[in-house]
């Protein structure tokens, strides 16, 4: 299973461009199969201390990380999403 983080958006003040939240994707794939997940992670003021014009994409990942984003325990439930995907236990359907 490949999976890939990225961060779709950021907000800042504009007052000095320190950035207070970061809205995060991840994308897990295994063969035909796939599964994301969606979240957002909020910061203090000027907590960390590095402008919108000068961050990269991997140290707000890092924040996030660090902060409460959970990275084990996501890609963990991607796995199940992906491995319940491959072997389902329920099924929808009709008989005729």
């Amino acid at each position: 299973m490949t999976t890939t983080w990225k961060i779709a958006q950021l907000d800042r003040l504009t007052a000095d461009g320190f950035i207070t939240c970061a809205h995060w994707t991840v994308n897990a794939v295994d063969g035909d199969y796939t599964a994301g997940s969606y979240g957002t992670c909020g910061f203090a003021a000027a907590t960390p201390a590095i402008p919108y014009a000068q961050v990269t994409e991997q140290e707000v990942l890092d924040w996030c990380f660090a902060s409460f984003v959970d990275k084990d325990a996501i890609e963990a439930n991607l796995a199940a999403n992906i491995e319940l995907q491959k072997n389902p236990v329920t099924a929808a359907g009709v008989p005729w």
